[in-house]
């Protein structure tokens, strides 16, 4: 089973969704905010991906917190950030079996999902 993970208002997750159902390739939709997130989940995401990929460090939740936190962050307070602040979490980030693709790059998508 594929699994989009998101925040369903984002226009990177809308555009992947749209390019998902006009491929025909199904899928679970896990909204990040509405369905929440394990820490053990986010450890295994963290442990395959790195942490550092997992935070996207362009959106307005990192440049909220404070400079001190954003200058000494580490895996295990990555962690419990993107606990707190779902929203920090890079979108999407599509889950194959057990393969992980971090953000909408249709290219590597197709590739992922139709061969």
């Amino acid at each position: 089973m594929i699994t989009m993970y998101g925040i369903s208002n984002c226009d990177t997750i809308k555009k992947a969704r749209r390019w998902m159902d006009e491929n025909n390739i199904a899928y679970h939709f896990h909204d990040y905010r509405k369905d929440g997130l394990a820490e053990a989940q986010l450890t295994q995401w963290a442990d395959s991906l790195g942490w550092e990929p997992l935070i996207n460090r362009r959106g307005t939740t990192w440049r909220k917190l404070p400079e001190a936190t954003r200058d000494t962050i580490d895996q295990a307070s990555a962690i419990a950030i993107m606990l707190e602040n779902p929203a920090i979490i890079k979108r999407p980030l599509l889950v194959a079996g057990d393969h992980y693709q971090l953000g909408f790059q249709p290219a590597q998508w197709q590739a992922l999902l139709t061969n």
